[in-house]
């Protein structure tokens, strides 16, 4: 199996939202698994306490709902980045993850060759995708 470094997004009580939503947008397949499911009873029964996409790319997102009575981890130094050749299949993720966010760079052809931009979706999660430019 090897070691794999996973983005884990921590949401107030919008992780399943969210991570549909990612779903729809990057594909793959999605299991969650909420606080009820573990025996919890009463309004946090039904928030995500794991949910895991994986997508045929290779792409692993994991995201949880915070309980009450607990601390929501946050950290505004965190994005999510895409990146790689497959110019249609980035386009389209930055598109959709856009959608209903903000765009703070426009997806366009940057100074070191590449087409790079960046969107806050709109779950507050901050997205980076860059598109290679063919070499040769």
């Amino acid at each position: 199996m090897g070691i794999h470094l996973n983005p884990y997004l921590h949401f107030g009580d919008s992780a399943r939202a969210a991570m549909e939503f990612y779903r729809d947008v990057l594909g793959g397949t999605l299991n969650v698994m909420t606080f009820g499911d573990m025996g919890a009873e009463g309004p946090e029964a039904t928030q995500v306490m794991h949910a895991q996409l994986e997508t045929e790319q290779g792409i692993v997102l994991m995201a949880s709902d915070t309980p009450p009575g607990m601390d929501r981890p946050t950290g505004s130094g965190i994005s999510v980045s895409l990146s790689g050749d497959q110019r249609d299949a980035l386009r389209g993720y930055f598109e959709r993850l856009a959608a209903d966010g903000t765009v703070s760079v426009p997806l366009e052809k940057q100074m070191w060759g590449d087409e790079f931009g960046q969107c806050t979706d709109r779950f507050g999660v901050t997205w980076l995708v860059n598109i290679a430019q063919p070499q040769g």
